[in-house]
């Protein structure tokens, strides 16, 4: 199994990481993220985070709820985020970027 790597000054890159990740809220040790989108989007982004998630060993819950999609990254028993899920935010903004910005300029 794979070590959880964590860094030593976590409250200022936390606090970095977030800025950048306006969108992004921090609820105790969890990211969460709330994105409007119909369900061909939510299909084609489920994919792209499941990989990307895959990649780095990370399980995020992801719901669909009203027309949204609803994103928690970070373990619920308590341990620190870890720089993975921070990355894995970063990555689900771009693929939110992309399946959004591509159904919109190529309708089909």
């Amino acid at each position: 199994m794979r070590a959880r790597r964590q860094r030593v000054n976590r409250s200022d890159y936390l606090s970095d990481a977030l800025t950048v990740l306006s969108e992004w809220r921090r609820d105790g040790v969890q990211l969460r993220r709330e994105l409007a989108c119909d369900d061909s989007q939510h299909a084609a982004l489920t994919e792209r985070i499941k990989v990307a998630a895959d990649t780095l060993r990370i399980r995020p819950d992801i719901r669909r709820t009203n027309g949204h999609t609803q994103i928690c990254l970070g373990a619920r028993d308590g341990e620190a985020l870890t720089d993975g899920e921070v990355t894995l935010a970063a990555r689900i903004e771009d693929f939110y970027r992309t399946v959004t910005d591509t159904q919109v300029t190529n309708p089909q």
